[in-house]
């Protein structure tokens, strides 16, 4: 697992060993930054089920101003900081270990770009989605990471489920206000 693009490019990331987390692939997450290109520089990132936090981090390295990654797990949020640490990103990052909806609940700012990917087929997903779309910022956009074989619900709050895109067994689904669709 490595950071793709950007200021550090090629960097080896660490991982969770174990069934606990499932990391998303460099082909998905080439494509999720393919999808936003010039999206990410100056944004804010939020990496929701964070796992090992190579997609917060691989928005850092290409120019994303804050991420803040999320994930319950503590041997997660341990993987997230020794990332950041070896990176050199922890000045723009903000770690939480929580619950997405404790986090959520309490969370006061917007993000610009939020990035669910939970364990798969555990309803996480459906959960987490409006939630998220309340703490979006008006040009914000959504995106989930799900098995393709998985349909998610047409609206998130404000939000309207867009362009789905498909990786063999996994799909990436892109929502965002009507107004904002491309």
């Amino acid at each position: 697992m490595r950071i793709i693009s950007g200021s550090k490019r090629g960097k080896k990331l660490t991982a969770l060993e174990g069934m606990q987390v499932r990391p998303t692939t460099d082909r998905v997450k080439e494509a999720l930054f393919d999808i936003l290109q010039f999206s990410v520089e100056g944004s804010r990132f939020l990496d929701l089920f964070a796992g090992s936090g190579q997609v917060g981090l691989e928005a850092l390295s290409r120019g994303a101003a804050e991420a803040v990654f999320v994930d319950n797990l503590r041997d997660s949020i341990r993987v997230v900081e020794k990332n950041l640490t070896a990176t050199g990103f922890f000045d723009r990052a903000r770690v939480v270990q929580a619950d997405f909806a404790a986090f959520l609940s309490r969370e006061r700012e917007l993000f610009d770009i939020a990035f669910l990917d939970p364990p798969y087929e555990t309803g996480l997903l459906q959960q987490a989605l409006p939630l998220a779309a309340e703490h979006m910022a008006p040009d914000g956009v959504i995106f989930c990471e799900h098995p393709s074989r998985e349909v998610l619900p047409e609206e998130a709050g404000e939000f309207r489920k867009g362009k789905e895109y498909r990786y063999g067994k996994i799909a990436l689904t892109v929502y965002r206000r009507p107004e904002r669709e491309k």
